[in-house]
């Protein structure tokens, strides 16, 4: 009986040297899934940008679902026909949900995204929940969301009478990317599409900017979400995005 005690007890240190060498050689879950500076700043950037409106709501992720077909009306300015043909292009590359295409479109009977180029009051005319906001901003973007916070439709415009033609090409492609769901300014950062600064007119979107619109369009993120919820998805996926 004594001899079989001892049996086991050998067993059982042999057992516990083997699990003390396991946690000396390999890493720990929570080492794993340590991310890197740059990548955290990104998830904070996103839950600065991605979460609620300028002008209030809840504070929670929204995006599109499906096709945006973008019908352009008002002054014919070739600079900014020009400039939306390169922004649709650069967001098809950047968007990897296979739902989701933007297309420019001439179907007046057929769209879901609204754009404007001309004076806020001209827009006002057409958009009226724009009325109260056309004043003091050059550029306006309006969307409606169903009962999933799915975006599924979306008016904005840039103003070609106040603003100047380098603003006006910065006014196109924030207001657009912000009607994706990426809806806030911020003032973190100057080379940012979304940068608050009226001093800045940022048109080209920085690496943030890509991750930004990459991680709010990975299939694994979801709508609804707040910023604790958002903070978990966007730990699992950002590995996707950037290293």
């Amino acid at each position: 009986m004594v001899k079989t005690q001892h049996s086991t007890f050998i067993v059982l240190l042999m057992f516990l040297a083997l699990l003390l060498s396991q946690c000396k050689t390999e890493p720990s879950q929570k080492e794993n899934s340590q991310l890197s500076e740059n990548q955290d700043e990104i998830i904070d950037y996103f839950k600065e940008v991605a979460l609620g409106f300028e002008f209030g709501g809840p504070e929670i992720t929204r995006k599109w679902d499906r096709d945006i077909l973008i019908l352009v009306e008002g002054e014919e300015n070739q600079a900014l026909r020009n400039e939306l043909n390169d922004i649709v292009e650069e967001l098809n590359d950047l968007i990897s949900d296979e739902n989701i295409e933007l297309i420019i479109t001439s179907d007046s009977l057929d769209y879901n995204f609204y754009v404007f180029f001309g004076t806020g009051d001209d827009y006002a005319d057409i958009n009226p929940d724009a009325e109260d906001y056309v004043a003091d901003n050059f550029g306006f973007f309006y969307v409606n969301t169903n009962i999933s916070d799915h975006i599924i439709w979306a008016s904005m415009y840039v103003d070609t009478e106040r603003a100047d033609p380098q603003r006006q090409l910065h006014l196109l492609r924030e207001e657009l990317t912000q009607s994706l769901g990426l809806a806030k300014d911020s003032d973190w950062y100057s080379d940012s599409i979304f940068n608050s600064d009226y001093t800045v007119a940022v048109t080209e979107y920085s690496e943030f900017d890509k991750a930004l619109i990459q991680l709010l369009y990975h299939p694994q993120m979801s709508t609804g979400l707040d910023s604790t919820e958002a903070d978990s998805v966007l730990r699992e996926i950002i590995g996707d995005v950037i290293e």
